[in-house]
């Protein structure tokens, strides 16, 4: 694995999770590694630990939700990081409520967060990036990002949603030497579950089966190290549920009878 030493890497949702193994294992490469999250007491506790393994966290938290944070946060950062490196835009929040008992104010709230919070941070962080020659931007979307699951619908939304403009805006970039890698894990075990909203936009506070038994995070973590090393335009990262992208792509009378079945906890 390289050496990142005098490299600096921007992380968002770092305080548990994907992120937060993320942020260690780019510590352990030697990375400068800037933390965002809005739970500061636990990413407090994530820049001890990269400060342990050898790295130079530098902590900047703010709510995806609030578009004036992350724009002050981002000429912050900037004043203290000219050139950014790699951005991980993995920030977002998940879903465990049906449709018809959903108020849209969950599903803008959950699409704010997904979709145009990762944005709104790409838009702030980009002229900066092209001026310095270029960089690379990372943006966890989801295996329901390929297709819609029941329980999920907003989240769905939102993943699709990043899927479709980080592609796009890829082939804007291509000349700019702007890479983007698009990351969609399936089941990892994580508290993403336990931290998504229900109908009330309160916490599920229930960790999935399907979560409990997925990938170690760190192995996640490893996998989507070395897809940014390697330039890969697209991850898909789990077990054996990533079958369900192909099936959908290739038997899709398979899936719709197969996302019917499939107990969605």
């Amino acid at each position: 694995m390289m050496d990142y030493k005098g490299k600096t890497v921007w992380i968002t949702g770092a305080a548990s999770g994907i992120g937060e193994a993320l942020a260690k294992e780019y510590s352990r490469l030697n990375a400068s590694v800037i933390l965002s999250d809005r739970d500061e007491k636990k990413l407090k506790e994530v820049e001890g630990q990269c400060h342990a393994l050898g790295g130079n966290p530098f902590f900047a938290p703010f709510d995806l939700e609030n578009t004036k944070e992350i724009v002050e946060v981002t000429n912050k950062v900037l004043k203290n990081f000219p050139k950014i490196d790699i951005l991980i835009s993995n920030g977002g929040i998940s879903q465990r409520s049906y449709a018809l008992e959903t108020p849209v104010e969950i599903d803008r709230k959950i699409m704010e967060i997904n979709f145009f919070g990762a944005v709104t941070l790409t838009k702030q962080l980009l002229p900066a990036l092209i001026a310095n020659g270029g960089g690379h931007i990372a943006v966890t979307s989801s295996m329901t990002g390929k297709f819609g699951f029941p329980l999920r619908t907003a989240y769905c939304a939102s993943k699709h949603a990043v899927q479709g403009y980080f592609e796009a805006l890829r082939a804007e970039l291509y000349d700019k030497n702007v890479k983007i890698t698009i990351v969609s894990p399936g089941r990892v075990q994580t508290s993403i579950s336990l931290n998504a909203i229900d109908k009330n936009g309160k916490k599920h506070g229930v960790l999935d089966k399907g979560q409990e038994n997925g990938i170690p995070v760190n192995r996640c973590a490893k996998r989507i190290v070395k897809a940014i090393i390697r330039e890969k335009k697209e991850l898909w990262v789990g077990g054996s549920e990533i079958l369900m992208i192909y099936i959908r792509l290739y038997i899709p009378a398979l899936f719709h009878i197969l996302a019917r079945k499939i107990k969605p906890l």
